[in-house]
């Protein structure tokens, strides 16, 4: 990679690295669902009347819009809003590499490797220690909430990946659609129209500043760069320098929260870090899951877009 895309590639990883943090302030005084539908109402205006619809089902769209934005970010940010600590909430949502290597195998018959399998094996363990070892102010159910976005996150991945649309923005434009009314109608079930009407009316400068970021930064000019990037290089090449999202979001938890970690925590940490660099980091020529074309339910090959993937 040039020096000028290899500084893109590292400006992206620190956008959403810092999104943690962005997203766990702006929460204050905004029901979590109902945060995640307006995030994604700014996605979609007036993006949606500008970008073409990809061409594919309507069917495929919902389906990646369900796992790749709306159960992720549904379950993130009820992570985050029941005290689930940012910086660790971005070290944990990394697991989502693994998770990908896993439902990649049983869904589109991905056999990984060796190396691979490993990977899986280093980044369960590392789990396990954040899970045992974590300190109280890591709380069990935001733990656990953390892990299902990872996974629905994973499971997204797959789907964008079987789909192989051309243009990731597109994508993700296009997928945001199946957002913003569910949750919107979920918060008004679980908060009650008070609360939710409360919000609306009290918006803060926070909630907009963060709204701003993750909608304009987060997603439109953070995929925009990224799936550029993956346009002209291989994926070997890109998809590494999301290791430093994690690094990023720690950094920025501890200056702006003032967030420690425990030492199980950071221990587990970096044991499932290193097994994301195991999945991720591949030998300069070496072969790549992108190179062996996806199959159908048929056995039937499906065309693969290796924009599709690891990234936030």
């Amino acid at each position: 990679m040039t020096t000028r895309d290899s500084l893109l590639a590292v400006l992206v990883t620190v956008i959403w690295g810092m999104n943690f943090v962005v997203i766990d302030e702006g929460l204050a005084g905004f029901p979590p669902l109902l945060f995640v539908a307006l995030r994604f109402v700014v996605v979609l205006l007036p993006a949606v009347f500008l970008i073409p619809r990809p061409a594919v089902p309507w069917r495929t769209l919902l389906l990646v819009g369900t796992f790749l934005s709306l159960g992720q970010f549904a379950f993130l940010y009820t992570s985050l809003n029941a005290g689930m600590p940012a910086g660790l909430a971005s070290l944990v949502l990394q697991t989502q590499v693994v998770a990908t290597v896993v439902i990649a195998a049983g869904v589109l018959r991905e056999r990984p490797s060796r190396k691979a399998a490993i990977g899986v094996g280093l980044g369960a363990c590392g789990l396990a220690v954040v899970a045992l070892g974590r300190s109280a102010e890591t709380p069990l159910v935001g733990l656990a909430l953390c892990v299902c976005g990872a996974l629905s996150w994973a499971s997204g991945n797959v789907l964008s990946r079987r789909a192989a649309v051309p243009s990731g923005l597109a994508l993700t434009v296009w997928s945001a659609v199946v957002v913003p009314v569910p949750l919107f109608a979920l918060s008004l079930l679980i908060d009650g129209p008070a609360e939710v009407g409360h919000a609306l009316t009290h918006i803060t400068l926070g909630n907009v500043a963060s709204t701003v970021y993750t909608a304009v930064l987060a997603s439109l000019v953070g995929y925009g760069i990224w799936n550029t990037l993956l346009a002209k290089y291989t994926a070997a090449q890109v998809v590494p320098f999301t290791l430093l999202v994690p690094v990023v979001g720690l950094i920025t938890a501890w200056l702006v929260q003032h967030e420690q970690p425990g030492p199980f925590e950071l221990l587990g940490g970096g044991i499932l870090l290193v097994g994301v660099a195991v999945v991720a980091l591949r030998r300069p020529g070496g072969p790549r899951p992108s190179d062996v074309p996806p199959q159908d339910d048929a056995g039937t090959q499906v065309p693969v877009n290796s924009a599709r993937g690891l990234t936030l």
